[in-house]
């Protein structure tokens, strides 16, 4: 199978996806959300989710929970939440693996600049040149100055070098986090951007409307986790984000999906 037919289970005829990112088991544990991947699944998955991004773990033994939904699995993490400090993300998981697991895309974070540059964007050219072998669409996770960089790098700048690196070195489709003037990051890259969740919030009206400004901007979608699971009933979240990503949806008339 190639990339365009493994795309086509992520994105759809619009060209826009919602993924629902569960990979946060790989270092924070059973978190509150994700203690019992299943039953989360079931719920994101009635809610109208694209694709699922997660662990080998949950890809081989939920496997019939994960149904057709399009899956994305990760191939490297960071240090566990035992770690403090910026760090880089180190590779446990091979392409032929995700192949095998049946996965439609991997995803793997570099951070250009700080100390962490050398190590992820070397892991993001080499796991580009081993997903054209398979013929497997790679996603690249950008922070500029590494997984946990400090915040004062993710400037509009850095986020547009950052995303064109990821298109520059073989990526498929970046997730990358949202700021003010995205149109400058998304005009600058030409392979699909999706917009990441970031920390948990309790103010999901400001959460929507950044989401849709990131839409306005350019972006083909978003690639969220907290701020799904995270909530008392994530089936809705992820139709209020079908909502605004699919169906252009204003912010105002999509958070009726919190209520019905």
């Amino acid at each position: 199978m190639g990339k365009y037919k493994r795309l086509q289970h992520i994105l759809r005829p619009d060209g826009r996806t919602v993924i629902v990112a569960m990979d946060h088991g790989g270092t924070s544990g059973p978190i509150p959300g994700i203690i019992d991947p299943g039953a989360t699944l079931a719920k994101v998955i009635a809610g109208g989710a694209d694709a699922i991004l997660t662990t080998v773990g949950v890809a081989k033994n939920f496997e019939t929970a994960l149904g057709p939904t399009g899956l994305i699995i990760r191939l490297d993490f960071p240090a566990t939440d035992l770690v403090t400090g910026v760090y880089d993300c180190e590779l446990f998981v091979e392409v032929e693996e995700a192949v095998r697991l049946g996965a439609d895309a991997v995803i793997l974070s570099a951070g250009p600049g700080k100390d962490v540059e050398r190590k992820t964007l070397h892991n993001l050219a080499r796991v580009a040149r081993e997903c054209e072998r398979y013929g497997m669409p790679l996603i690249a996770e950008m922070y500029p100055g590494g997984f946990n960089g400090p915040p004062e790098l993710m400037t509009i700048d850095n986020l547009k070098l950052a995303a064109r690196i990821a298109a520059e070195w073989g990526a498929d489709m970046v997730k990358i986090p949202y700021r003010p003037g995205f149109e400058a990051v998304t005009a600058g890259c030409y392979i699909p951007i999706v917009v990441l969740g970031g920390v948990k919030t309790n103010n999901l009206e400001v959460f929507f409307t950044n989401i849709a400004e990131a839409l306005q901007a350019g972006a083909k979608g978003v690639a969220i986790g907290r701020n799904i699971w995270g909530h008392p009933e994530p089936s809705r979240i992820v139709k209020v984000l079908n909502a605004l990503v699919h169906e252009n949806t204003d912010v105002v008339t999509a958070m009726t999906f919190l209520h019905k």
